[in-house]
């Protein structure tokens, strides 16, 4: 066995990170892509890499073990692939965010992604202060997309998908104006700090919206919570304009 083989699964001695630093788990059956992200987020002060995996399977035992803040998710590995450990991690800690690593930006590999929990995607090939801002903006509790990339999943989901991706509660027709007017710019591509300088309120109270939207929907995301609107009625196609 060669050493990068031993290495495939371990936890990391986290580096010293202070009160509230964003703990991170790399997932990729690659060691060179693991090393390449870690060497960028050691250096940030708020992020630690608390360990490495290399197949789904060994992503949701460190889970499991480590209790990371954020995954960072290759698709392609052996034993078990990225959108299905995605889908077993955020069905056993919804919580824990999931950020996936793909060389494919076609709709229906984005659509499967978001649809198995994950926040967001990286481009495997883009590494460097794109990926800071792309966690940073999941620990902010954003949505990775951008708007136009938004629309089209949208449109993809509102032809491919027959129902809801979970059984809408009955309060769904509960959901008041100002929840209604939170999730159709979510829909649009918003970030909670655009969002919160629309309305004139905090990020806080803008994550407070989503988890009251969250419990009435009966979903675990604000993408799963705008499909679900979508497919109800709540929200058309139109409004997103």
């Amino acid at each position: 066995m060669t050493q990068e083989e031993g290495q495939e699964s371990r936890p990391a001695k986290a580096p010293a990170a202070g009160p509230g630093g964003v703990r991170i788990l790399l997932v990729d059956d690659h060691p060179l892509v693991r090393r390449a992200l870690r060497d960028i987020l050691e250096g940030e002060p708020d992020f630690r890499v608390v360990g490495e995996a290399g197949n789904g399977q060994e992503a949701i035992h460190m889970t499991r073990q480590l209790q990371p803040d954020i995954v960072i998710m290759d698709i392609s590995m052996p034993v078990l692939n990225g959108v299905e450990a995605t889908k077993q991690i955020k069905a056993s800690y919804p919580l824990t965010s999931v950020l996936i690593l793909t060389v494919h930006t076609d709709v229906e590999t984005i659509f499967s992604i978001l649809q198995a929990g994950a926040s967001g995607y990286l481009v495997k090939s883009i590494f460097g202060p794109e990926v800071i801002h792309t966690i940073r903006a999941v620990r902010d509790g954003d949505m990775v997309l951008s708007p136009e990339v938004s629309q089209e999943v949208l449109k993809y989901a509102l032809k491919h998908v027959s129902r809801p991706l979970r059984q809408v509660t009955h309060c769904t027709l509960n959901l008041n104006p100002k929840g209604l007017e939170v999730l159709t710019m979510a829909a649009r591509g918003l970030s909670n700090k655009e969002i919160g300088a629309a309305l004139g309120v905090t990020e806080a109270t803008v994550k407070s919206y989503f988890a009251d939207i969250f419990q009435k929907l009966n979903v675990r995301s604000r993408t799963e919570a705008v499909f679900v609107a979508l497919k109800s009625g709540l929200i058309k196609l139109d409004d997103l304009g």
